[in-house]
């Protein structure tokens, strides 16, 4: 258990009135140790001022000095705007000693306002911490937190970034090169940035959430200690500061080896809830200090504080080995369908398709949208489930019953987001039938031979299954009997229900009814409401559940998955605590209804599942993920505060 204990004199460091470069703000410090002095430097805030006409606040970078990392004395200035890249600002600086000086990294804002074109990062050279000798501009891009290795991993100096701070989402990424002045070449660092993806370290979970460099990492037997900050729901008002680690390969830093499962610290005092900024613990400082690990960081964007727990405890906190989130791969031809505008019934969009393989070929019988928003279900088939071989230029079923058609003028209606199942010799098509008012669901079913044979008049007469009066969708059956009963899933908002039928005629039961429930995770991402994606897959370790799940934060669409027990589907034995797929590409952010990742149908094509999605209501796209890794981590992961 994390339990870091605040020092009782924080704030440590507070805005000094009598000294004008300071007297407004005094925060984000980061702690280095020499020989028995603590060295604390800090982001300092002088009141406004007006320069060029502006009136502005413009940074500097203090240094205090302590002998026991707490009582700080002898402030001074240590950085201050002289070139022109910084201007405006010199910003939370980070420390460290190699090779015999010290390297204060710190943010450079060369124009006022400050733009993500003109926020970089620089680098001051010390001998001593009491002077600069040097400085330079480092990255030509972007960038707020640098912070080096105390020590040349594999020979290379090595830094870590945070890369399009103000262009989010904002990424952490390793850099390394063997010559110090490497570290304000600009070809170098361009060239770096065009292949950034290969570089970065893979914390953020979520896509609302922001991610940045905090303390210089620290060596540890286990692997390098590295203190960042997250910011869940970034992008909403609910902003939500933690201070997080993650334990990071000595040999190869770039690779994340353990995680604490929870925030070292949050905002919860006084000082670090209100003050220039409200809610606000950013870590820029980390020691090992005896036996504690002290943590440095700034409070409301105010004040420095400090917080220390006993390292062994702390380092016990770490999951080694726990699997990395494994998530979905894109087709590098998505989307795989767009809205025909040679089609009247698909001229809208086409999108949440359910699937079927059959004899190596896999069918996606996907939802059709009219220019008057009728729904209608239409036809593509993949010979090897990447690429879409034949289209069918009419749909293979069409609404045909009252509840099927708007009772309404104008009003949308039809045959919605089908899911496939088979059994024996049969499809089974569990979807949505909309009637302009009510949502309820319905299936009907056809032979594998005449749907081969494109005989569309077979499909049976659709019967509704669920309640009258009630607002049900994202059905599916399950591929066999469990326990000689059928199993289907539904979903009658917040929950995904769980119901057990006799038989599919449903004479003894004539709709179905809410035996047992899943309710909506913990996590901010599927907390709102959640519901069945693709119909369940039964492998060894249980049956596979792909579910959507509702952000409270932003009202997203993202994809997560379930493992239940195989013989009752009503015990949950684990549940993905985050996303595995989400809306990044423009095609899921912009359409019908904007950011939603959508999957009906899945197949498994040798070692991978692959799904079928609507992007944003809007087109169909794929996916695909190793799914015994996808296996391996449902149930190699602690999963207990994520269990129904």
């Amino acid at each position: 258990m994390i339990n870091f204990i605040r020092n009782p004199k924080n704030p440590i460091l507070s805005p000094k009135p009598e000294n004008l470069w300071e007297s407004y703000a005094a925060f984000n410090g980061c702690i280095i140790k020499e020989n028995s002095t603590y060295h604390l430097l800090y982001r300092a805030m002088p009141q406004s001022a007006v320069i060029d006409g502006k009136n502005v606040q413009i940074s500097n970078v203090g240094v205090a000095k302590s002998s026991d990392g707490e009582n700080f004395t002898e402030r001074k200035l240590f950085i201050k705007p002289e070139h022109y890249f910084e201007k405006y600002a010199c910003e939370d600086p980070r420390t460290t000693k190699i090779d015999g000086k010290f390297y204060t990294f710190y943010t450079a804002v060369s124009a006022y306002p400050p733009n993500r074109e003109t926020i970089k990062v620089a680098v001051a050279i010390s001998d001593n911490l009491d002077t600069v000798s040097e400085k330079h501009l480092v990255t030509p891009f972007n960038a707020k937190g640098m912070a080096m290795f105390p020590e040349k991993i594999d020979g290379m100096y090595t830094v870590v970034v945070t890369v399009d701070t103000d262009k989010p989402p904002a990424k952490i990424a390793i850099a390394q090169f063997e010559k110090i002045e490497t570290l304000w070449d600009s070809d170098f660092w361009t060239t770096w940035y065009e292949n950034v993806d290969e570089h970065i370290i893979p914390l953020r979970r979520v896509s609302i959430d922001q991610i940045e460099v905090g303390a210089p990492p620290l060596k540890t037997n286990a692997g390098w200690v590295f203190i960042y900050s997250y910011i869940k729901n970034y992008f909403t008002e609910e902003k939500d500061f933690r201070i997080e680690a993650a334990l990071l390969d000595l040999e190869n830093p770039q690779k994340i080896i353990g995680h604490v499962d929870e925030p070292l610290i949050k905002p919860k005092e006084s000082y670090e809830i209100k003050g220039q900024i409200q809610n606000v613990t950013f870590p820029e400082g980390a020691l090992i200090d005896g036996d504690k690990i002290r943590i440095y960081y700034g409070a409301a964007d105010s004040y420095c504080c400090e917080a220390s727990m006993n390292f062994a405890e702390f380092m016990k906190s770490f999951e080694v080995g726990t699997p990395k989130t494994p998530t979905f791969k894109r087709f590098a031809n998505n989307p795989l369908l767009l809205p025909n505008p040679k089609h009247t019934w698909e001229e809208q969009a086409v999108f949440n398709p359910g699937v079927i393989e059959i004899e190596g070929k896999v069918y996606l019988l996907y939802r059709a949208l009219s220019a008057d928003n009728i729904s209608t279900v239409g036809l593509a088939i993949s010979y090897d489930g990447m690429y879409i071989d034949e289209r069918l230029d009419e749909p293979i079923y069409v609404p045909r019953i009252s509840e099927e058609i708007s009772k309404i003028k104008g009003q949308g209606y039809g045959c919605e987001d089908p899911r496939i199942t088979r059994i024996g010799d049969v499809i089974y098509m569990c979807y949505t039938a909309y009637d302009g008012v009510l949502p309820r669901l319905a299936m009907t079913s056809i032979f594998i031979d005449d749907f081969l044979d494109r005989k569309w008049n077979k499909w049976s007469h659709p019967k509704i299954i669920s309640k009258e009066k009630v607002a049900d969708k994202d059905g599916c059956l399950f591929p066999e009997k469990v326990n000689g009963k059928y199993v289907f899933f539904h979903r009658v908002e917040p929950n995904i229900n769980i119901d057990f039928v006799d038989d599919l005629l449903f004479e003894k039961t004539k709709y179905l009814e809410i035996e047992k429930v899943i309710p909506p995770g913990d996590e901010d991402w599927d907390s709102v409401k959640i519901g069945i994606n693709a119909p369940p897959i039964k492998c060894s370790a249980g049956w596979l559940v792909l579910y959507h799940g509702i952000s409270t934060a932003d009202h997203h669409y993202r994809l997560g998955a379930m493992l239940l027990d195989v013989s009752d589907p009503t015990k949950l034995i684990a549940r993905t605590p985050y996303p595995i797929l989400e809306p990044e590409m423009y095609y899921e952010k912009e359409g019908v209804v904007n950011n939603v990742v959508f999957p009906c149908g899945a197949a498994v094509i040798e070692k991978d599942l692959f799904i079928y999605y609507g992007g944003a209501d809007k087109v169909v796209g794929g996916a695909r993920i190793n799914l015994n890794e996808l296996l391996e981590y449902l149930t190699k992961t602690k999963t207990k505060k994520y269990l129904g």
